[in-house]
């Protein structure tokens, strides 16, 4: 298979710049980046592609048994790196994206020139006994995905404003929904286990390359804690608190989540 046309992969912008990959979250497709691409694109090559599952890509390339775990997604992120072969590139994951560019920057830290964790969460589950604070207890998540199982569509319709947040702006959680709504129901199903049930906390040390960590100042999905807890795992790891709120600032804020990025990767690259 075609790694490019399974991931639907695009590469634009300034050629022979420094390379921005950008990874999109559950239940979207690299179009939830439009608005801050033409500003990257002006001195950076940009890369964007779609999970199998989303968007453009190639949905027979899906199977449960790939990527019912961060594995299957983290090699598909491995391969585009491979297979456009521009050199090390500065990762931007978004939401459960940004734990895949941890774990394929601890498996080929020479394929990364650094990380940007956009609103990331290591582990969206709460363990009292450690003190972290993922947001969620078991229980919430449990009623989250039986919801999900039993009724896709009416879920969409009612966690896709709770994510985007910025209720004064209803445009912005309609885009989510319709996006949701995409999405076919049984990936989803699949892939909301995988966001919202891994625990990659333990992951994060592992990571060598650059790392900025960029939360949003409120996040119904990432409470506040999450940005310091992750910084403080990664050794030398930055992190900046963006004004933008919501789980979503590319879409929310994308002047200036696309200059965070820019000003980091200039750096990295």
């Amino acid at each position: 298979m075609d790694v490019l046309k399974k991931n639907h992969v695009t590469v634009s912008g300034k050629r022979g710049g420094p390379v921005l990959m950008l990874a999109h979250g559950f239940g979207c497709d690299q179009n939830m980046w439009r608005l801050v691409v033409p500003v990257l694109e002006r001195d950076f090559t940009v890369v964007l592609f779609d999970h199998v599952g989303a968007g453009r890509s190639d949905l027979s390339s899906w199977s449960e048994q790939r990527y019912s775990t961060m594995d299957g997604y983290v090699e598909d992120v491995l391969e585009i790196c491979r297979e456009v072969a521009l050199g090390p590139v500065v990762f931007v994951g978004h939401s459960v994206s940004a734990m895949m560019g941890v774990l394929a920057a601890a498996r080929e830290p020479e394929a990364f020139a650094g990380l940007v964790l956009l609103a990331p969460s290591p582990c969206f589950i709460d363990d009292p006994e450690s003190g972290y604070r993922g947001g969620f207890s078991a229980e919430d998540i449990d009623e989250l995905l039986e919801s999900l199982d039993a009724n896709y569509l009416g879920w969409s319709g009612a966690m896709a404003p709770v994510i985007m947040g910025n209720a004064e702006r209803p445009e912005l959680g309609e885009e989510l929904t319709n996006s949701f709504c995409r999405t076919d129901p049984d990936i989803a199903r699949v892939f909301a286990r995988v966001t919202f049930l891994s625990d990659n906390r333990r992951d994060l040390a592992k990571v060598t390359v650059p790392v900025l960590v960029a939360q949003c100042s409120s996040d119904a999905i990432a409470p506040p804690e999450v940005g310091p807890f992750v910084q403080s795992m990664i050794p030398g790891s930055r992190l900046v608190t963006l004004k933008a709120t919501g789980h979503c600032p590319q879409l929310a804020a994308p002047e200036e989540t696309a200059a965070a990025i820019a000003a980091f990767a200039g750096a990295a690259g």
